[in-house]
């Protein structure tokens, strides 16, 4: 397959496409359309405005089919798979030779316990489905503007399921640095993000004003390049600067911006001296150990006292409630013992708030502790495991082993 340059291959500063959805609209698309099937039905109309992205100086297209997963697709009555092949043979079409081909991925609608009843196992699937469909298509994947780090870690788990293409994450936030219908700080999403070995982070469908404000709070823990990918119009000299400063090195638009927007970013860009910039990066201070818990990022030292660790059963809840009230330790320990346990730790982890760590001595029992919970947890050496299988662990799931 000739999909053009390698993600890899284009230096920094980098630009993306923008905001595909409200220039559609300008076109026709109905406020309440579904996206993916309108997109597949006005081929024209897409490749218009993709067209103009790409003459606007865009290195990288996202498929337009925000939505185009089963669950957010149940009641239009098309086929996912189909629709998903299609819009990315589509964009790959138009971006051939010129850009990079993201196959975008996006929110499904679906919670998880206590809020709601599906399961984390099930929403992999669901966007392992939709990945798979774009596979042949795409050189990386784009997980945009999520506002649930469960779904954002569901979507990147089942992606490096199928392969080893990158991964580019935008979370969408409010003015407090907070996912939009979560709660959870951006911090805590690029900490988790970031160990699960994502390409690149940043901020999406948000403003100016406040993606300037949290990357700064990002840079000086990230270790992948930042994104911006701001709600426009964007006055572009001036963003451009500001997000620069802030630490992007990735930069595009989302709602209401065009591509005459995305022409003046590039211009900006061109003449902003990044040199003169500071740098991106983490020194990953041997005494500064970034955790994170669903919802708070965590920062824990090599001797970080656990306490008495918590039990998997019917008090569960109290006893996190507990331990974290008398706020006597740095961090809180779970005990995993078997299959049953799992369950009651997947049901009350999100009661945590201070920085977990991990007890158990089966592979198995980690592995699935680490699936489900939704932060980064950290392992302290004192349950048995292997080297081999722990650093496989980091890897996989961004486990922090002390």
């Amino acid at each position: 397959m000739d999909s053009g340059p390698s993600p890899l291959s284009y230096r920094l500063p980098f630009l993306m496409d923008g905001g595909m959805c409200t220039e559609l609209r300008k076109l026709g698309m109905p406020p309440d359309a579904c996206l993916p099937v309108w997109v597949v039905e006005h081929p024209q109309e897409v490749a218009l405005v993709q067209r103009a992205y790409l003459d606007a100086g865009a290195q990288l297209l996202v498929t337009p089919n925000c939505g185009g997963n089963r669950a957010a697709m149940a009641e239009h009555g098309h086929c996912v798979v189909s629709v998903n092949q299609k819009i990315a043979h589509m964009t790959q079409k138009i971006g051939t030779g010129r850009a990079v081909i993201a196959g975008g991925l996006s929110s499904t609608g679906l919670s998880l316990p206590p809020v709601g009843e599906h399961n984390f196992e099930e929403l992999v699937e669901i966007y392992k489905e939709q990945a798979e469909a774009m596979l042949d298509s795409v050189d990386l994947f784009f997980l945009e503007s999520m506002t649930q780090i469960y779904e954002a870690r569901a979507a990147a788990l089942a992606v490096q399921s199928l392969c080893d293409k990158p991964i580019f994450v935008s979370v969408c936030c409010d003015d407090e640095g907070r996912l939009w219908g979560s709660g959870t700080d951006v911090l805590a999403a690029l900490i988790v993000m970031q160990g699960l070995g994502v390409a690149a982070f940043g901020i999406g469908c948000t403003s100016v004003e406040v993606t300037v404000e949290q990357l700064e709070r990002l840079n000086e823990y990230a270790m992948i390049p930042l994104l911006a990918k701001p709600c426009g119009p964007l006055e572009a000299p001036q963003s451009a600067a500001k997000l620069a400063a802030a630490g992007a090195r990735m930069f595009g638009g989302c709602c209401d911006t065009g591509a005459k927007d995305i022409f003046l970013l590039g211009a900006a860009l061109q003449n902003l001296d990044f040199t003169a910039l500071p740098v991106p990066h983490f020194t990953a201070d041997p005494d500064v150990i970034a955790c994170a818990s669903s919802h708070e990022a965590r920062f824990i030292t090599p001797d970080v006292d656990v306490g008495e660790p918590v039990e998997c059963s019917s008090m569960m809840l109290e006893d996190i409630l507990r331990a974290e009230l008398e706020q006597t330790c740095g961090a809180i320990k779970v005990l995993i013992r078997d299959e049953e346990d799992l369950q009651i730790f997947a049901e009350n982890q999100y009661a945590i708030k201070e920085a977990l760590c991990i007890e158990t001595d089966e592979v198995e029992l980690m592995e699935g502790a680490l699936r489900l919970f939704q932060g980064r947890a950290f392992y302290d050496g004192l349950g048995g495991l292997s080297e081999d299988e722990l650093e496989r662990m980091r890897i996989k799931y961004g486990l922090v082993i002390l």
